[in-house]
């Protein structure tokens, strides 16, 4: 196995979000696979490594770079051209062309579609997410209703159903970074999250979505939106209530009703297994395999099939309308 470079900007307090975080718990499961450390390319760190330094190194095809910041891709790409690369995709959407000599690990079912189509000629994986054994149902009293997080949320859940549901339950509206998110899951009966909008906004995709499942994996009952990455484990209905539907009383109704209900919808720890560690060591075993031995085969061969540019489909849009006209000037 190759040593593995995963490439995020910082470490620091001014990187942290969510694509961080599950970007360093893949590193972890990493290391349970081969070597591999952290390294950064906008900020000096005093315990990493940083690309400038690391570039002036020598050997370094023998070494795998593992890159992963959606707006960054781009340059990334064109740096570290020629060395073995692979993108570690959580949003979709970016609108960046990949080569086809780079494989893509994508973290939903939704990113790998779309880079299944959009870049058909590489190597394509699914690893999805790693759900931390921090968040598990603690079985303990529950003191707050409702949970939200404002950061991601939509003006709509923050302006006029939180208002809503104000008078009728305790709501609790989070803002900023919290350490212990699992601890405050596991005091929420009812948990909200809506991020359409601000993907929307960001014109990309939900990469993964994380906190719903985080919160069902607590105990937590989730009212949450369908888009994106979401969709590839919610179940509106049988795991969960989709939200936005319709009107603020429709929401508020169904909110309130499910406080007073004995069987909350949420994931079952089997539903939950295949995002646990345990589950994903052999994946990833099984995906960095494959892609040493594609590595090797790629350092002693050139690729011969051609990818699917602009240009090229442009031609196969002609070449096939030609035929269409052929065929039916052949039958008059």
């Amino acid at each position: 196995m190759r040593h593995l470079y995963f490439l995020v900007p910082g470490t620091s307090q001014r990187f942290h979000c969510g694509g961080l975080f599950a970007e360093l718990k893949t590193l972890k499961l990493a290391q349970q696979v081969c070597s591999a450390e952290v390294v950064t390319y906008d900020q000096r760190e005093p315990d990493s490594l940083f690309l400038d330094d690391l570039l002036q190194q020598p050997h370094l095809h023998n070494y795998i770079f593992v890159i992963s910041w959606g707006f960054h891709i781009p340059r990334l790409v064109k740096r570290l051209r020629g060395y073995p690369v692979v993108y570690h995709a959580h949003s979709s959407g970016y609108g960046f062309n990949l080569p086809g000599d780079i494989p893509i690990i994508t973290v939903s079912r939704n990113s790998m579609g779309y880079w299944g189509q959009k870049r058909p000629t590489g190597l394509l994986f699914y690893l999805p997410n790693q759900i931390s054994p921090d968040f598990t149902n603690r079985q303990q009293p529950r003191d707050i209703d409702v949970l939200v997080q404002g950061r991601k949320s939509s003006s709509y859940l923050l302006n006029q159903l939180v208002p809503a549901l104000e008078p009728h339950c305790q709501v609790v509206t989070l803002e900023g970074f919290v350490d212990d998110l699992a601890a405050l899951f596991n005091r929420s009966r009812i948990y909200l999250y809506d991020s359409a909008e601000y993907w929307a906004l960001s014109r990309v995709s939900e990469g993964f979505g994380l906190p719903p499942m985080e919160a069902m994996a607590c105990g937590c009952q989730v009212f949450t939106s369908v888009n994106g990455a979401l969709a590839d484990y919610l179940d509106p209905g049988f795991n969960c209530y989709k939200i936005g539907v319709y009107s603020v009383a429709y929401d508020r109704d169904r909110i309130l009703t499910a406080l007073r209900t004995a069987n909350p919808l949420r994931m079952t720890p089997a539903d939950l297994a295949p995002y646990r560690a345990e589950a994903l060591l052999p994946r990833l075993h099984t995906i960095l395999t494959e892609i040493n031995a594609f590595f090797d085969h790629r350092a002693k061969h050139p690729g011969d099939i051609p990818d699917l540019t602009q240009p090229r489909l442009a031609r196969l849009w002609l070449q096939r309308t030609t035929a269409k006209i052929r065929k039916k000037l052949s039958r008059r």
